[in-house]
């Protein structure tokens, strides 16, 4: 990633963001302190949204990765690739964002292979640094730099979940849906959609939410209640836009899909 393209990863305009505690004041406390940050929370609950308003607030740019079972350490870090007749080194995400004193977002971490994950070790407590072995070098993380990592609690397993020497690496913010109040003006601001309609689609996640434990793993995510907004906004009647962006995309099992209907036709 050449320097010159760092630019490309600053975010010019405020993101939306509404805060529902105190993690504003949390994240920022650990950027002065250079301290790493794991994000815990159901999908689709604002925690990306969340990471690129805090970006913007504190002038950082924002490399994200979206972290999957075959992201390798030479991923993170780089590789060197031949380009004609020479080999040129090109840096990874996590060396870009080390060397620029960007922030680096690791989404669903634990989704990456665990020999990936030890590789951030080195830059998660005093040392702050990254060593390169493919090019026998150590990059210092300046003072701007932080890691953030968030993951899904909802879906942890023995095989998918952060060993005890990483988790106790980070300071943690918990995330969940937002109050109903608060998610109202968010599916209204985002979606596009008068207050009552929000305040519908909202009491109906909240009625979804509550199918937990009954077959459904998880509940219907914020994002899921703007999308149906905003297919509302577009003139698609109501009970169509929730059956397509509630109903179908959280479950495939027929019966759960009829209670989900029957909970969308009560309210609406």
């Amino acid at each position: 990633m050449p320097e010159l393209a760092i630019e490309e990863y600053r975010i010019s305009e405020e993101p939306y963001y509404l805060a529902v505690g105190r993690e504003v004041d949390l994240f920022e406390a650990a950027h002065t302190a250079r301290l790493p940050v794991v994000l815990k929370g159901p999908t689709g609950c604002g925690k990306t949204r969340f990471v690129e308003y805090m970006a913007w607030r504190l002038e950082r740019p924002l490399i994200t990765v979206a972290c999957h079972e075959d992201l390798s350490a030479t991923d993170l870090v780089g590789r060197f690739l031949l380009e004609g007749e020479e080999t040129i080194w090109h840096d990874g995400p996590l060396t870009a964002a080390v060397r620029n004193g960007a922030i680096c977002y690791l989404d669903e971490v634990v989704e990456a292979r665990k020999d990936t994950v030890v590789i951030i070790h080195p830059l998660t407590d005093h040392r702050r640094r990254l060593p390169i072995e493919k090019r026998g070098t150590i990059l210092e993380a300046p003072s701007d730099f932080m890691l953030v990592v968030s993951y899904n609690p909802g879906y942890q397993s023995i095989l998918k979940d952060l060993k005890q020497s990483t988790r106790q690496r980070f300071v943690a913010i918990d995330f969940d849906y937002p109050p109903p109040e608060l998610e109202a003006e968010i599916v209204a601001r985002e979606g596009g959609v008068d207050e009552g309609t929000a305040r519908d689609l909202v009491l109906i996640g909240q009625k979804v939410r509550n199918l937990r434990g009954h077959g459904l793993e998880e509940g219907v995510s914020t994002r899921l209640l703007i999308y149906a907004a905003q297919m509302i906004a577009l003139g698609i009647p109501a009970v169509t836009a929730a059956d397509v962006a509630i109903c179908s995309p959280i479950t495939d099992d027929r019966e759960l899909q009829r209670s989900i209907r029957e909970i969308v036709t009560t309210v609406i």
